[in-house]
């Protein structure tokens, strides 16, 4: 008989005897720890060579620009901390730049995870603690001193041990319909002036048109012919294969593509005829992949960008076991699809030349968050969203009652991952003066972009 919730709870309070809560505050390098150098210059292999330098450029802007990109080396360093054996659904590249605001396919602005490149079963500690590291990362790239970028941290898993709480005493049903709304959002917001510059990106976003907005900066119309602008190295048109082969190539991923989607969806997207595509550079850890923007038209006055990315191995694979989709496309859209509260109508999975690819409309209504600018204050309050978003997406594909009872109600897991989170902040600030030394070396090469 399936156990009851709060056997479930029990169970989790039983794995502490084989893994304290305390025991997650330790971060020592493994003996046989890689070269971090070495593992970015490998995971760029089979990228757009001429772009990669591109990648390096704008990892070596910060160390938290870094840690964006350092996804990999990471992987490679959790596999080595302890465990609970609990798996759920993973991000893989969990960070405070990889959340979001975004419009439901009912216009509703939620507030979630946004990236899942790298989205696969793991354990669920591995996204808790890159997430943490990242708001103490964050903190110190603010400005913040050691104690209040400590505090960011302590924040963010508080509000993932609070939320993941509440959702283990909801039904299936109810976990699954769950969101994080823009009115809890502002719930939370006790600022006036911080509520008014939020609701006012949340309208600037809403007000965005493909038309108006999109088409402007990213196309042209030539001799009545809609075209994508090129602007090298960041977009550019395929020059390697002749005009007609590459046309066969993508007409025929984009059959395979359209297959992909529910039937009321492919006969939307049915009503669109593909007018051009380029190779758009996007991100930090994506530089190098081969991504391309697709613009699509219904009328002269009917524009839609699709946005397809190169699906790579996740940098968890080598450690949390291979994925058992045969597309790489299709374990990022079944993962997105799994942890999201809701996801892009024209989400769907492709394939060329050896290639994996998934797709999704380019911008809609996405709202990246303003880290950089903000304050203790703002800065401790995201995280906590941050927190909360997380325990939604790993209640829904995981066990949220047993990580609740594995948690408990008071604070030592949240002070033992600050404390993780302080400790890999000082190894990513070595591994950040690794690339810099290497640059200086001549061992890899970079590029403004």
């Amino acid at each position: 008989m399936t156990p009851t919730r709060k056997e479930r709870r029990v169970a989790g309070k039983a794995l502490r005897d084989k893994c304290a809560k305390d025991v997650h505050a330790t971060w020592k390098p493994h003996a046989k720890r890689r070269d971090p150098v070495e593992l970015l210059v490998e995971s760029a292999a089979n990228r757009m060579p001429q772009l990669v330098p591109i990648r390096y450029g704008r990892m070596m802007q910060s160390p938290f620009a870094f840690y964006r990109g350092a996804a990999a080396i990471m992987a490679a360093d959790l596999v080595h901390t302890p465990v609970t054996g609990i798996r759920v659904q993973a991000c893989g590249d969990c960070h405070l730049l990889n959340f979001g605001g975004f419009a439901t396919p009912e216009r509703n602005v939620v507030f979630d995870i946004n990236d899942f490149d790298e989205t696969l079963p793991a354990p669920w500690e591995w996204d808790v603690k890159r997430l943490a590291t990242s708001c103490v990362i964050a903190g110190q790239h603010n400005g913040f001193n050691k104690a209040d970028a400590r505090e960011m941290a302590v924040r963010c898993v508080e509000g993932y041990r609070q939320h993941i709480h509440d959702f283990a005493q909801m039904s299936l049903m109810e976990r699954w319909y769950e969101r994080v709304r823009a009115d809890d959002i502002f719930g939370a917001i006790r600022s006036k002036k911080w509520r008014k510059q939020v609701e006012a990106r949340i309208a600037k976003a809403a007000a965005r048109t493909v038309l108006e907005d999109d088409f402007p900066k990213l196309a042209s119309v030539d001799g009545g012919k809609p075209r994508i602008k090129d602007n090298p190295p960041l977009i550019f048109h395929e020059t390697i294969r002749g005009a007609e082969e590459y046309a066969d190539a993508v007409n025929v991923a984009f059959r395979k593509y359209r297959k992909t989607l529910s039937d009321d969806h492919r006969e939307l997207l049915d009503r669109f005829e593909m007018k051009d595509i380029a190779y758009k550079v996007v991100g930090v850890g994506s530089v190098g992949t081969y991504c391309a923007i697709l613009l699509m038209m219904a009328a002269s006055d009917d524009a839609l960008f699709l946005q397809v990315k190169e699906a790579r191995e996740s940098v968890l694979e080598p450690h949390a076991g291979k994925s058992h989709y045969a597309n790489r496309g299709h374990r990022i859209v079944a993962g997105q699809r799994l942890m999201q509260s809701a996801s892009d109508i024209f989400l769907g999975w492709t394939e060329e030349s050896g290639r994996h690819y998934y797709v999704r409309q380019l911008r809609d209504m996405k709202i990246k968050p303003l880290v950089d600018g903000m304050d203790v204050t703002q800065l401790g309050r995201y995280a906590e969203w941050c927190g909360w978003a997380l325990a939604r997406a790993h209640a829904k594909s995981g066990d949220a009652a047993l990580i609740s009872g594995y948690l408990g109600s008071n604070s030592r897991f949240d002070k033992a991952v600050a404390k993780f989170a302080l400790a890999y902040t000082e190894q990513n600030e070595r591994d950040f003066k690794a690339l810099l030394k290497a640059i200086r070396d001549g061992r890899i090469q970079t590029l403004e972009g």
